[in-house]
């Protein structure tokens, strides 16, 4: 392992971005079927060639267009444009108004409608006009309007979560989650054009999840509502590991809502941001710091026991952002503190210091499952380079 670096450069944050990016050159663009290979094994190697995923696609899309940003490349600038017609030509169905969720050799297998994955498409679109790529503000107003048409509750302060294919039938269940990436897109979006409107939305969405759902769990994030917006405390119980929708308390979805709650407080500053933001970091490092093994556990039950004690790449990488934030916001040296303690783990256990990236799953011991590095929908290294891209605009600032 190399030696420790200075975690809070911008030299060092600079190349660890760069050698993530590097991991993915050499096979990310996929010239046969269009779009990005989104299956890698830890040397590079990829597999399952033909599957892709709207998260995935978007992330990538999100990935290229910060790349450019930051350093100018042009090759990033066209890897970002050659997402985005992937984006438009292959997931977009304009016969049903929708994009496809799943994708295999470019025809669909899965047509649900996700609010989730809107709010990525919000958050690749956004990144798109930051960069006046053409055509994509009308695109980003158009996936505003499709968002709110089939998905905004207006009573409840919340998007729902799911619809068929054709649209004529939303689920009765309510998630955080879909929610918590929303305000990120809707966030985004406001920093792209200044429209008024996304920053008021992702007020009321971080207002409606980080107080009055979670004045309703102790003041901590649950995941998983009914409709009428009552606590499912069993959603999922038998399928904890959900890829997007696990049981437990998310310790890394507390420090997420902590760095959205942050950057809201930054555009229209209430006490109560930063007070929700310090409660729900303080608490999850407490309850799930592995003080044994390092790094954060992936979930804990209501009664503070950890339900799984996996390690998740994206849970180090969003709190580590958010110490940097609260350490900004507050002044505080024990935020810093845990920005290096968790950065000193990922180093020595998440990083792939051969091949490049991070690893996507390790256990309580720190060990692989799989030589898997990253998968569709999984994992495109989209939280830690929006992680290190974060704590670059954070520097810029001090």
């Amino acid at each position: 392992m190399p030696d420790t670096p200075n975690f809070r450069s911008a030299e060092f944050l600079k190349q660890h971005v760069d050698s993530i990016l590097a991991f993915y050159q050499p096979h990310v663009t996929d010239g046969r079927l269009g779009g990005f290979h989104q299956n890698y094994l830890d040397d590079g190697t990829v597999f399952d060639p033909g599957f892709k995923h709207l998260v995935s696609s978007t992330r990538m899309i999100f990935n290229y267009c910060g790349a450019y940003r930051h350093s100018g490349n042009e090759e990033d600038l066209q890897r970002a444009r050659h997402g985005l017609e992937y984006l438009r030509n292959q997931h977009w169905d304009a016969q049903r108004q929708g994009y496809n969720w799943l994708l295999n050799n470019n025809a669909p297998v899965d047509q649900t409608n996700h609010c989730y994955g809107l709010a990525f498409v919000m958050l690749a679109l956004a990144s798109c006009v930051e960069l006046n790529l053409d055509g994509t503000r009308e695109d980003l107003y158009k996936t505003w309007d499709l968002l709110n048409q089939h998905f905004w509750q207006a009573d409840a302060g919340l998007y729902a979560d799911e619809a068929t294919p054709d649209w004529q039938t939303v689920s009765p269940y309510r998630g955080q989650n879909a929610n918590m990436h929303c305000c990120e897109a809707l966030l985004a979006a406001y920093k792209a054009t200044g429209d008024k409107q996304f920053l008021d939305r992702a007020y009321t969405l971080a207002r409606t999840v980080a107080v009055t759902l979670a004045d309703k769990a102790e003041g901590l994030i649950w995941e998983h509502f009914t409709e009428t917006l009552e606590i499912d405390w069993d959603y999922n119980k038998d399928d904890p590991k959900n890829l997007y929708r696990p049981w437990g308390f998310q310790p890394g979805h507390q420090t997420e809502w902590s760095k959205l709650l942050l950057t809201l407080h930054r555009y229209r500053p209430e006490p109560w941001m930063l007070e929700r933001a310090r409660n729900l970091f303080d608490r999850a490092l407490e309850v799930c710091w592995d003080g044994e093994h390092g790094g954060i556990a992936y979930g804990h039950a209501p009664d503070g026991s950890i339900c799984d004690a996996d390690k998740y790449f994206w849970v180090q990488a969003e709190s580590f952002a958010a110490a940097a934030l609260l350490a900004e916001a507050t002044g505080e040296e024990m935020y810093w503190q845990w920005y290096d303690r968790i950065w000193d783990y990922c180093w020595a256990h998440f990083i792939d210091h051969e091949h490049g990236a991070w690893y996507r799953v390790l256990d309580r011991q720190n060990r692989k499952y799989s030589n898997e590095k990253s998968i569709a929908g999984g994992k495109c290294d989209y939280h830690t380079l929006g992680a290190c891209w974060e704590l670059l605009e954070l520097l810029k600032r001090r």
